[in-house]
Protein backbone atom coordinates (compact mmCIF):
# COMPACT_ATOMS: atom_id res chain seq x y z
CA UNK A 1 0.00 0.00 0.00
CA UNK A 2 0.95 3.72 -0.86
CA UNK A 3 1.56 6.32 1.53
CA UNK A 4 0.00 8.59 -0.25
CA UNK A 5 -3.34 5.75 0.30
CA UNK A 6 -2.42 5.47 3.85
CA UNK A 7 -2.41 9.19 4.21
CA UNK A 8 -6.24 9.81 2.21
CA UNK A 9 -7.21 6.83 4.87
CA UNK A 10 -6.28 8.73 7.93
CA UNK A 11 -7.48 12.12 6.44
CA UNK A 12 -11.28 10.30 6.23
CA UNK A 13 -10.55 8.76 9.47
CA UNK A 14 -10.10 12.25 11.19
CA UNK A 15 -13.06 14.11 9.09
CA UNK A 16 -15.86 15.05 11.07
CA UNK A 17 -17.67 15.42 7.91
CA UNK A 18 -17.55 11.96 7.23
CA UNK A 19 -18.65 10.89 9.94
CA UNK A 20 -21.21 13.45 10.26
CA UNK A 21 -22.61 12.20 7.11
CA UNK A 22 -22.57 8.25 7.69
CA UNK A 23 -24.82 9.12 11.42
CA UNK A 24 -27.16 10.91 9.06
CA UNK A 25 -27.95 8.16 7.28
CA UNK A 26 -28.14 5.97 9.58
CA UNK A 27 -30.31 8.01 11.62
CA UNK A 28 -32.72 8.93 8.25
CA UNK A 29 -33.17 4.92 7.99
CA UNK A 30 -33.58 4.57 11.94
CA UNK A 31 -36.09 7.39 11.81
CA UNK A 32 -39.16 5.31 10.28
CA UNK A 33 -41.05 5.77 6.82
CA UNK A 34 -41.28 9.26 7.65
CA UNK A 35 -37.64 9.89 9.31
CA UNK A 36 -38.76 11.14 12.51
CA UNK A 37 -38.53 8.71 14.77
CA UNK A 38 -35.26 9.50 17.43
CA UNK A 39 -32.52 7.29 18.16
CA UNK A 40 -33.08 6.45 22.22
CA UNK A 41 -28.88 6.49 23.51
CA UNK A 42 -25.97 7.47 22.29
CA UNK A 43 -24.90 4.05 23.13
CA UNK A 44 -27.77 2.57 21.08
CA UNK A 45 -26.33 4.88 18.27
CA UNK A 46 -22.79 3.52 18.89
CA UNK A 47 -23.88 0.14 19.13
CA UNK A 48 -25.93 0.79 15.58
CA UNK A 49 -23.25 2.77 13.87
CA UNK A 50 -20.52 -0.22 14.77
CA UNK A 51 -22.63 -2.55 12.75
CA UNK A 52 -22.43 0.47 9.96
CA UNK A 53 -18.87 1.09 10.53
CA UNK A 54 -17.84 -2.67 9.88
CA UNK A 55 -19.57 -4.79 7.35
CA UNK A 56 -18.22 -7.75 7.97
CA UNK A 57 -20.16 -7.47 11.41
CA UNK A 58 -23.35 -6.93 9.77
CA UNK A 59 -23.32 -9.73 7.70
CA UNK A 60 -23.20 -11.73 11.28
CA UNK A 61 -25.99 -10.19 12.60
CA UNK A 62 -27.94 -10.38 9.26
CA UNK A 63 -27.59 -14.03 9.78
CA UNK A 64 -28.49 -14.54 13.78
CA UNK A 65 -31.58 -12.38 13.02
CA UNK A 66 -32.80 -13.89 9.78
CA UNK A 67 -32.13 -10.93 7.65
CA UNK A 68 -30.70 -12.04 3.89
CA UNK A 69 -26.78 -10.88 3.83
CA UNK A 70 -26.73 -10.98 0.45
CA UNK A 71 -28.72 -7.74 0.61
CA UNK A 72 -26.61 -5.61 2.20
CA UNK A 73 -23.77 -5.83 -0.57
CA UNK A 74 -20.68 -6.22 1.23
CA UNK A 75 -17.29 -6.59 -1.50
CA UNK A 76 -15.06 -9.21 -0.78
CA UNK A 77 -12.29 -6.12 0.26
CA UNK A 78 -14.93 -5.08 2.70
CA UNK A 79 -14.92 -8.37 4.75
CA UNK A 80 -11.32 -7.87 6.19
CA UNK A 81 -11.59 -4.22 6.27
CA UNK A 82 -13.47 -1.19 7.67
CA UNK A 83 -13.67 2.67 6.83
CA UNK A 84 -13.61 3.88 10.33
CA UNK A 85 -11.84 2.38 13.07
CA UNK A 86 -13.38 1.79 16.48
CA UNK A 87 -11.78 1.65 19.64
CA UNK A 88 -13.21 -0.76 22.97
CA UNK A 89 -14.33 1.38 25.74
CA UNK A 90 -16.52 0.76 28.75
CA UNK A 91 -19.48 0.10 26.93
CA UNK A 92 -18.41 -1.57 23.98
CA UNK A 93 -17.73 -0.51 20.78
CA UNK A 94 -17.21 3.18 20.69
CA UNK A 95 -15.97 6.27 19.80
CA UNK A 96 -15.26 8.84 21.68
CA UNK A 97 -16.04 11.04 19.55
CA UNK A 98 -20.06 10.84 18.98
CA UNK A 99 -20.68 13.27 21.82
CA UNK A 100 -18.79 15.86 19.45
CA UNK A 101 -19.95 14.77 16.48
CA UNK A 102 -23.79 14.52 17.39
CA UNK A 103 -23.31 18.44 18.55
CA UNK A 104 -21.55 19.19 15.08
CA UNK A 105 -25.29 17.78 13.67
CA UNK A 106 -26.96 19.95 16.14
CA UNK A 107 -24.87 22.98 15.41
CA UNK A 108 -25.39 22.60 11.69
CA UNK A 109 -29.23 22.49 12.65
CA UNK A 110 -29.26 18.50 11.39
CA UNK A 111 -30.74 17.03 14.39
CA UNK A 112 -32.02 17.70 17.47
CA UNK A 113 -31.44 16.00 21.15
CA UNK A 114 -33.47 15.86 23.58
CA UNK A 115 -33.48 14.03 27.19
CA UNK A 116 -35.94 11.61 29.16
CA UNK A 117 -34.20 10.70 32.50
CA UNK A 118 -30.32 9.80 31.26
CA UNK A 119 -31.63 8.80 28.15
CA UNK A 120 -30.57 10.75 25.12
CA UNK A 121 -32.59 10.52 22.77
CA UNK A 122 -31.06 11.46 19.35
CA UNK A 123 -33.30 12.21 16.05
CA UNK A 124 -33.09 14.14 12.52
CA UNK A 125 -34.50 17.99 11.82
CA UNK A 126 -36.56 18.71 8.24
CA UNK A 127 -32.91 19.97 6.77
CA UNK A 128 -31.18 16.20 8.31
CA UNK A 129 -33.68 14.15 6.72
CA UNK A 130 -33.30 16.30 3.43
CA UNK A 131 -29.31 16.06 3.66
CA UNK A 132 -29.35 12.85 4.29
CA UNK A 133 -31.54 11.91 1.53
CA UNK A 134 -29.04 14.47 -0.86
CA UNK A 135 -26.19 11.85 0.37
CA UNK A 136 -28.46 8.27 0.46
CA UNK A 137 -28.77 9.75 -3.20
CA UNK A 138 -25.09 9.54 -4.13
CA UNK A 139 -23.84 6.42 -5.48
CA UNK A 140 -20.73 6.78 -3.42
CA UNK A 141 -23.25 6.55 -0.34
CA UNK A 142 -25.67 4.04 -1.56
CA UNK A 143 -24.36 0.88 -0.03
CA UNK A 144 -24.07 3.00 3.54
CA UNK A 145 -28.01 4.04 2.77
CA UNK A 146 -28.58 0.32 2.15
CA UNK A 147 -26.98 -1.09 5.00
CA UNK A 148 -28.49 1.77 7.56
CA UNK A 149 -32.05 0.57 6.93
CA UNK A 150 -30.86 -3.00 7.29
CA UNK A 151 -29.47 -2.11 10.64
CA UNK A 152 -32.62 -0.70 11.54
CA UNK A 153 -34.89 -2.96 10.18
CA UNK A 154 -33.11 -5.81 12.18
CA UNK A 155 -31.49 -3.98 15.88
CA UNK A 156 -33.77 -1.08 15.70
CA UNK A 157 -36.59 -2.03 17.51
CA UNK A 158 -34.09 -3.43 20.26
CA UNK A 159 -33.57 -1.16 23.32
CA UNK A 160 -30.15 0.16 23.91
CA UNK A 161 -29.30 -3.00 26.72
CA UNK A 162 -30.90 -5.24 24.42
CA UNK A 163 -28.88 -4.26 21.34
CA UNK A 164 -25.90 -4.00 23.91
CA UNK A 165 -26.74 -7.81 25.09
CA UNK A 166 -27.38 -9.14 21.72
CA UNK A 167 -23.85 -7.46 20.27
CA UNK A 168 -22.01 -9.14 23.21
CA UNK A 169 -23.52 -12.36 22.33
CA UNK A 170 -23.08 -12.13 18.63
CA UNK A 171 -19.00 -10.96 18.94
CA UNK A 172 -17.91 -12.64 22.79
CA UNK A 173 -14.43 -11.72 21.89
CA UNK A 174 -15.50 -7.54 22.10
CA UNK A 175 -15.81 -8.98 26.19
CA UNK A 176 -11.93 -9.61 26.29
CA UNK A 177 -10.20 -6.94 24.62
CA UNK A 178 -8.85 -4.17 26.89
CA UNK A 179 -10.22 -0.93 27.03
CA UNK A 180 -8.60 1.81 24.59
CA UNK A 181 -7.72 -1.34 22.16
CA UNK A 182 -8.44 -1.13 18.49
CA UNK A 183 -11.49 -3.40 17.61
CA UNK A 184 -10.45 -6.03 14.59
CA UNK A 185 -12.61 -8.38 13.91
Amino acid sequence: MSLRVVRAIGAVERSDDFHVGRLLLLLRAAGGRTGTKPIAGIMKLAKMDFLLRYPNCLARVLRATGGNVADAAIKPHERDTIEAKMVRFRYGPWDERYRRWIGLMVARGLSSTYAKGRTVYVCLTGRGREVADELGALGEFADLRRRGKLIADSVGAMSATGLKDFVYKQFPELLDMRWGEEIEL
